[in-house]
């Protein structure tokens, strides 16, 4: 926050993300929030107090990922003595990218690791990316499309909701819950979880399509990086691929996914069918392990080694992928150039599409009026200039 929380800050000279387009236009911001000027100018008949050329900038709102296991030798999962030091870390690392707001992700764990690790999780972080809550990804997973999630943590739902609750001990500051459909037979932890304001994500999944409808007809909203640990789509049954185009999901429901556009989880291809097929669901989220921002060798995931090499992570010993070492603004990159798509949609992407999947986009992930002062520069290559959060400049190259 500047100063003085009701100075008045016009940013001039730039060029706007607002309303799906992007248009030459002054922002103005107050007190952490954007504002009108219209009522500031003829009302109040107040100026800025301060101005700042941004020489032809564009702005645009703060990325937003949902899924990241840590980075800069962070790991959320395995660093549990000071995973809040950790966070913390992560959080003015993540700035650098262009990040205002993340989920730290838990990968599947030991209940005491849960238990010890969620409270923990510090709310707020003082020049860094905000934390918008916990993202479980796991243990109540398929084993056969467990990925780099360590088998002897899986967990069935044998007792459905009582189970979740004695595995994580507690869902306060829980904001996405990744399971794999077909475990949650009767539906009543979706139906909870959704109830709570828990966003039920699909994922490391044997699911078929129709189990997947089902799921999503109980609440479930997203669908954890698309394509993989996941069934491969097939003609006959699409699996959970196939609710990009299903006709059977309750009305006015977006299906949201998330997708790893690092050049290696995803290709190409992949990146262009997904697009074309839903658009308005696809969400850039970048899986970052403890290797993001460090050099290639030995790190860890969970309860795992990895091995860093060649800008890819595997388990040590396997062909196993697990997890990315992309920055998302690199992601946001790759993905445009990759799929041809807008500047505009390669943006949303990574800011209105995470946010209306959270239902934060009055506070986050535009440039609306009212809403939160988190937003970034970038040239025309998309690269980061500077990042601001609570209309506080917390980066600058």
């Amino acid at each position: 926050m500047t100063k003085n929380n009701f100075e008045i800050i016009q940013f001039t000279n730039c060029r706007l993300l607002r309303n799906h387009s992007i248009i030459k236009e002054d922002l103005l911001i107050r007190n952490g929030k954007i504002i009108n000027p219209e009522p500031v100018f003829f009302d109040e008949k107040k100026i800025p107090e301060k101005v700042i050329d941004c020489k032809n900038a564009i702005i645009a709102p703060g990325f937003i990922d949902l899924q990241i296991n840590g980075g800069y030798g962070v790991d959320f999962s395995y660093d549990i003595d000071t995973v809040a030091e950790g966070v913390i870390k992560v959080a003015k690392g993540l700035i650098t990218n262009g990040v205002t707001s993340f989920c730290p992700t838990l990968v599947s764990s030991p209940s005491e690791i849960y238990r010890k690790v969620l409270p923990q999780i510090p709310t707020h972080v003082s020049k860094g990316a905000g934390i918008l809550g916990v993202h479980l990804e796991g243990p109540f997973i398929n084993p056969q499309k467990k990925g780099a999630h360590p088998e002897v943590c899986l967990k069935k739902l044998d007792k459905n909701f009582e189970t979740l609750l004695a595995t994580y001990g507690t869902l306060d500051n829980v904001k996405i819950l990744t399971l794999a459909p077909e475990l949650d037979i009767t539906g009543e932890v979706t139906k909870k979880l959704t109830l709570m304001g828990i966003t039920v994500a699909l994922g490391h999944s044997m699911a078929s399509l129709s189990e997947g409808e089902k799921a999503a007809q109980n609440g479930a909203t997203l669908i954890t990086h698309l394509f993989n640990a996941m069934l491969p789509f097939h003609h006959r049954d699409p699996g959970l691929v196939g609710l990009l185009a299903s006709k059977n999901l309750p009305p006015n429901r977006t299906m949201y996914f998330g997708i790893i556009a690092d050049g290696v989880h995803t290709h190409p291809a992949a990146l262009r069918i997904a697009h074309r097929t839903h658009p308005e669901g696809l969400i850039l989220v970048t899986d970052a392990i403890s290797a993001l921002g460090l050099e290639e060798g030995l790190h860890h995931i969970g309860q795992l080694d990895l091995q860093v090499s060649d800008g890819k992570a595997f388990i040590a010993g396997t062909n196993t992928l697990c997890g990315s070492i992309a920055p998302l603004d690199e992601c946001v990159r790759i993905f445009k150039r990759s799929t041809e798509c807008s500047t505009v949609y390669a943006l949303e992407s990574a800011t209105l599409h995470p946010a209306k999947c959270l239902d934060i986009e009055k506070s986050k992930g535009t440039l609306d009026f009212e809403s939160d002062a988190d937003f970034i520069m970038l040239d025309d290559e998309l690269r980061v200039l500077s990042t601001w959060i609570d209309g506080e400049c917390v980066y600058k190259v």
